[in-house]
């Protein structure tokens, strides 16, 4: 099946390398059938590319390189992938099976992650704090070392680029471990960065499944930083090595998100919010509004419009413009959408509209029709997430209740309020505990913007200057101009301790 397959292999030291003996099919989802192969990398393969990693931080090319040197580098790149963005365009549809017009969209916007991190490593300053004395104390922020960058499938480029544009801006080697079921776009991002001007061996770009290539990468004693964004489990698959080696963690984990909708919100607007928030790349986003939280004096109107726009949403094609919603990544996430559904059911769940896998015209693909199902608190499907379009939909007495079942999940990724009420929108934003609070809005991101969550959705935050620092080390200097060192003189004059 794969003999006559192109083969993409891992990008290593400025150049795709030698493919490994054992290799991974990657399926275009709409289709079911393969589009290339990549590699399934070995151990000695990945601890090998670890010490290049290494070497190269060390030998200072770029860790020590002038920060206006870095942010020509990702300026440049910048330039080059806007200008490529119609083929990282295609890349993505097909390995994801996100309609095209969504993939335009998203990739149209992801540029501006590495001018911001290039503009941010131009202008970063250091500081002198105060200190008592005749004594200055300098505060300075240094590269990590080498960084494991663990990407997932659902947003390859962009979540990808959020990480790459931080670590490279702060002067890391980097090394990205792809998922094994969308990495043919990350892996044009090597030969990118190369004609940008980034040195051989900054950007490593390998390939493996998760629990073996990902599992050997994040056992190593040689990383100084892992960013994983992916599942809990994964997580905690990962934190034993890291912990035992010291390694620091940024995890953004997934989410829960709820969709709060109050009685000020125009119904026919709020229909299409909950659109938006919940079937945007087929509910497979990590801040899907998964979670319909309606308050019951426009339950009614908006379950019945709600109802009728979904059924009328259009799957099909990811290359056809007119398609709305395309296959999830997988038969396994088809299988998970069904046993979500099949839940729900047996807890007292009604389903609305959907509720069964489906294909294409050809009866091919990976696809779930958008569901919607009326359910309860602390349901299966209510409290756990789907990553697909079956979303809950519950109805609500009072913002009070709104915001307690908003607060009662264990994950805090994001959540919107949809509010015409000036004083309700505070209020309630104030009390939900989210990462990521949009008001009137959903999905809104931006390279400034600090994007994590609370409780079980991660630590840490991507995007903005505090992605940027967490990818450095703070050095103290202290400069001692006039403190003498008399301690040990027979009769010390002046004598200072701490």
């Amino acid at each position: 099946m794969t003999t006559n397959l192109p083969h993409i292999s891992n990008w290593v030291n400025g150049t795709h390398i030698s493919a490994t003996a054992k290799r991974i099919p990657v399926l275009n989802p709409a289709t079911e059938l393969p589009i290339a192969t990549i590699d399934a990398t070995p151990k000695k393969t990945v601890d090998r590319i670890i010490q290049d990693s290494l070497r190269t931080f060390q030998d200072g090319t770029w860790s020590r390189a002038d920060p206006s040197d870095r942010f020509t580098v990702l300026s440049t790149a910048a330039r080059l992938l806007r200008a490529r963005i119609p083929e990282f365009v295609e890349s993505e549809t097909r390995q994801t099976g996100r309609p095209i017009r969504e993939m335009r969209a998203q990739l149209g916007r992801v540029p501006e992650w590495l001018e911001y991190f290039a503009s941010l490593v131009r202008v970063h300053e250091g500081r002198v704090t105060p200190f008592k004395g005749p004594v200055v104390n300098t505060l300075t922020r240094l590269p990590l070392g080498v960084v494991a960058l663990i990407t997932p499938y659902n947003h390859p480029v962009l979540i990808a680029m959020k990480k790459i544009g931080a670590a490279l801006a702060a002067g890391n080697s980097v090394l990205v471990k792809a998922s094994e079921l969308a990495p043919l776009s990350v892996l044009k991002l090597g030969a990118l960065f190369q004609e940008a001007g980034l040195p051989d061996g900054v950007l490593q770009i390998i390939n493996g499944y998760g629990y073996e290539t990902g599992k050997y990468l994040c056992e190593s004693p040689l990383l100084a930083k892992i960013d994983l964004t992916g599942g809990l489990a994964t997580y905690r698959a990962i934190v034993p090595s890291a912990s035992a080696n010291l390694i620091p963690i940024t995890a953004e984990l997934g989410g829960k998100a709820p969709v709060c909708v109050f009685p000020s919100m125009e119904v026919d607007h709020a229909v299409k919010a909950a659109l938006f928030a919940s079937f945007i790349a087929s509910g497979q986003t990590c801040v899907t509004g998964s979670r319909l939280l309606v308050h019951a004096d426009i339950y009614d109107e908006f379950t019945a419009l709600l109802e009728n726009r979904v059924k009328t949403l259009r799957l099909g094609d990811p290359f056809d413009d007119r398609t709305q919603i395309g296959p999830v990544i997988s038969k396994v996430a088809v299988e998970r959408c069904a046993a979500f559904v099949e839940r729900a059911m047996q807890e007292g769940g009604k389903v609305l509209c959907g509720g069964h896998p489906t294909t294409n015209q050809d009866g091919k693909g990976f696809y779930f029709e958008p569901t919607i199902i009326e359910t309860r608190p602390q349901t299966d499907l209510e409290c756990n997430e789907v990553f697909g379009p079956v979303i809950a939909l519950i109805k609500c007495q009072s913002e009070e209740e709104i915001v307690r079942i908003a607060n009662g999940s264990s994950l805090a990724l994001g959540a919107s309020v949809w509010t015409n009420d000036f004083k309700q929108a505070h209020r309630v934003a104030d009390q939900i505990e989210a990462g990521i609070v949009w008001i009137n809005g959903h999905h809104l991101n931006d390279p400034s913007s600090p994007w994590g969550g609370f409780k079980q959705s991660g630590i840490g935050k991507e995007n903005g200057l505090e992605a940027y620092e967490s990818y450095t080390k703070l050095k103290s200097t202290v400069i001692n101009y006039g403190v003498p060192p008399v301690w040990f003189d027979d009769e010390p004059a002046g004598a200072r301790y701490g």
